[in-house]
């Protein structure tokens, strides 16, 4: 690990002044991070400490305007929750799937939103090509090992995935995401967070330098409680998606009057599958539908050898998640 600055901050404004604009990161759970800084792939100048703001942005509120959430809560408070469970369930299960319990004890939703790719030749610095870690000196993937890799939202300079879970149920119950900046708090929707890899693969969000996560909102649906998250992975615990999808369903007996999902483990960023979901819109949801979904989401899905078999499990995920999603509440 390489010397840097640490700062310790008790007040929003004092996080952004010790912040700046430079090369710094903040730190929360610290379970990403401080893996990353120990591998020498991110390398922070100054690292600056907010735990001490979790009075203020740990909390977990449910009510008539909707569920916020802290951006310092922790995952295993949030899974937990009793309301969260009941009225959201599909946020309850993406973070309880996730992780360990011991990262989950540790890990904060904000810093979890912004966990960066597992790809081996992200994290791994003896490979000089990552457009990621290095701007412009290839992708080492392209003619590597691919299996865990994206077949959504990828480009020539890029095919890492997004690895993240809570994500993809904030994606598909139209999440916002709440900012604190040097220009002042904002907030955006969840799926202006992330970007495309584009031929820019380093820039992976739409943060302003400094910027903060302070909360996350999810609109009061009424039928978020019909809603799931399903993961499948390559064992039962403490691994990350090859597939998964969070659905939410607005149902009228057996007809969809809207659906809401979105992908996980298969794409570049947190991957809502819109044309999937204008298929479902008005339909009785049967297994012809379902399957009608499943190819629209994957449509324009490129694979690289390995993960030749992404599309079909991802269509499988969904089609299972669909139903599992039908028979809440039957």
């Amino acid at each position: 690990m390489r010397p840097f600055t640490y700062d310790r901050a008790d007040a929003v404004p004092a996080a952004l002044r010790a912040a700046g604009s430079g090369a710094s990161s903040y730190l929360a759970g610290g379970t990403t991070l401080l893996d990353l800084m120990k591998l020498d792939v991110m390398r922070p100048e100054r690292v600056v400490d907010i735990t001490p703001l979790a009075s203020r942005l740990g909390g977990i509120e449910a009510g008539p305007q909707g569920l916020r959430l802290g951006a310092l809560a922790h995952m295993s408070a949030v899974a937990d929750d009793a309301m969260v469970r009941r009225d959201y369930p599909v946020i309850a299960e993406s973070l309880a799937l996730a992780a360990s319990g011991q990262l989950r004890n540790m890990a904060t939703l904000g810093g979890n939103v912004l966990q960066r790719t597992r790809c081996n030749y992200f994290r791994d610095v003896s490979y000089a090509a990552c457009n990621k870690r290095r701007p412009g000196s290839g992708c080492s993937a392209l003619d590597g090992v691919t299996r865990l890799h994206a077949v959504l939202g990828t480009s020539e300079h890029c095919i890492a995935s997004y690895p993240g879970d809570f994500a993809q149920a904030l994606l598909a119950l139209d999440g916002t995401v709440e900012l604190e900046g040097p220009q002042g708090p904002r907030r955006i929707p969840f799926a202006e967070l992330h970007r495309l890899p584009g031929d820019t693969p380093h820039l992976e969000t739409t943060l302003a330098p400094g910027e903060l996560i302070t909360g996350f909102g999810v609109p009061p649906l009424p039928w978020a409680r019909r809603s799931v998250y399903l993961k499948v992975r390559d064992r039962e615990s403490y691994a990350f998606a090859v597939a998964s999808a969070a659905v939410a369903l607005d149902l009228d007996g057996g007809r969809v009057r809207e659906a809401r999902i979105a992908l996980g483990g298969v794409a570049t960023r947190p991957w809502r599958a819109r044309e999937a979901e204008a298929v479902l819109a008005g339909q009785v949801l049967d297994e012809a539908a379902a399957q009608r979904a499943a190819e629209a989401a994957f449509r324009d899905a490129r694979t690289h050898g390995d993960n030749d078999f992404k599309p079909e499990l991802g269509r499988r995920t969904l089609v299972r998640a669909l139903f599992q999603a039908q028979r809440l509440g039957a």
